[in-house]
């Protein structure tokens, strides 16, 4: 999607990706290779004049050697780094003041089996979680077995009343401009974003806040680029920060079609130095994850896509991933309408009719 939108711009691309059937493979220079490998990100970035991610999971070291090599790598190195360890990305928040669920950090299950009296908590791996992996919900003594045995951290279980996500954007001028809230519904097993509403459904004095907070945290971080900041909204009011993607980010997904600036041309203008781009929502909108339905793996196919795109206001963005499985992230269908009962209406139809099986 990033490719999509430099295309616009006359930009071309090369992509390092550790899957040689990558989607983007058609799209750009291409080369299969490991991202966590010094030599491979440095060889391949000695290409290129401006280096940026979609996953946080690379080798920092060969991306301050880049810099040193006179290329631009944003989000900076650092930024990256702290990002890649939710411990360090808590202690980050505790010591800037930003608001955040209290925790403890925790070295083994036993450090966990000793916080007893913390549960209900969420213990997250500090390292490589990602996509809902890494994160255990322990409510009662029961399910501490289910805790991580390596570096992780044991945080308060939030009774939220929405979860929400701001994202902001940075450039390398020190320019911030921030997206307005969207209100995200996760599957209660997976940790995955089922759904989005934009924009959210909270109080000015609660969107106010959140926008503060987001604007404080790639502040703090100096960070240049668009960064996503996941919070709780508690049942008082509180906004809490839950954590931080440095990325375009799943829950902007629908700046493509709803936003006057989608996050992809947002997060180009950052890396180039061009002023940044109005945030405005054009029009309230839905965004629906496609994720491969359980029970199946294999050779992608799509049941119901006709029917969803039969609907008005309906866009479908099929990832080009070949084989599905459970839960994996497939593709997304952005919504759009004017009425907001119309459009959560529309945004059901298509998450029970379009599945991802094989």
């Amino acid at each position: 999607m990033l490719i999509q939108s430099g295309i616009d711009y006359n930009l071309t691309f090369s992509v390092l990706d550790p899957d040689p059937q990558a989607p983007c493979r058609n799209l750009a220079e291409f080369q299969a290779g490991k991202l966590t490998d010094y030599q491979t990100v440095f060889d391949f970035g000695l290409k290129s004049d401006i280096i940026t991610i979609e996953i946080e999971n690379v080798n920092t070291n060969a991306l301050r050697d880049l810099i040193r090599e006179g290329k631009k790598v944003y989000p900076q190195p650092d930024v990256i780094e702290l990002i890649q360890d939710k411990r360090s990305q808590k202690l980050f928040y505790q010591n800037s003041g930003i608001p955040t669920a209290a925790f403890v950090l925790t070295e083994t299950r036993e450090d966990v089996y000793r916080q007893i009296s913390l549960l209900p908590a969420v213990h997250k791996l500090g390292k490589e979680g990602y996509d809902g992996r890494g994160v255990q919900i322990l409510r009662t003594e029961e399910d501490l077995p289910k805790a991580f045995d390596a570096p992780g951290l044991l945080e308060n279980l939030i009774d939220f009343e929405k979860e929400i996500s701001v994202i902001v954007a940075r450039s390398e001028h020190g320019e911030i401009k921030t997206y307005p809230p969207v209100e995200m519904v996760f599957h209660p097993e997976h940790n995955l974003v089922e759904y989005l509403f934009s924009p959210a459904s909270i109080s000015p004095s609660v969107q106010q806040r959140a926008d503060q907070i987001a604007r404080q945290v790639i502040e703090e971080l100096k960070m240049v680029g668009l960064l996503a900041v996941e919070m709780f909204v508690t049942r008082e009011g509180q906004v809490l920060v839950n954590e931080a993607a440095p990325r375009p980010h799943n829950s902007g997904h629908q700046t493509i079609e709803a936003n006057i600036t989608s996050q992809y041309e947002q997060h180009l203008r950052c890396l180039l130095g061009l002023p940044l781009g109005d945030t405005d929502v054009l029009i309230p909108s839905a965004m629906v994850n496609l994720l491969g339905e359980a029970g199946f793996e294999g050779p992608a196919r799509y049941e119901g896509f006709e029917e969803v795109v039969n609907v008005s206001g309906v866009h479908v963005h099929l990832y080009g991933k070949r084989n599905t499985k459970p839960f994996r992230k497939m593709g997304h269908v952005t919504i759009i309408d004017k009425d907001l009962h119309r459009l959560r209406e529309k945004a059901e139809y298509v998450k029970r009719t379009l599945k991802v099986i094989a």
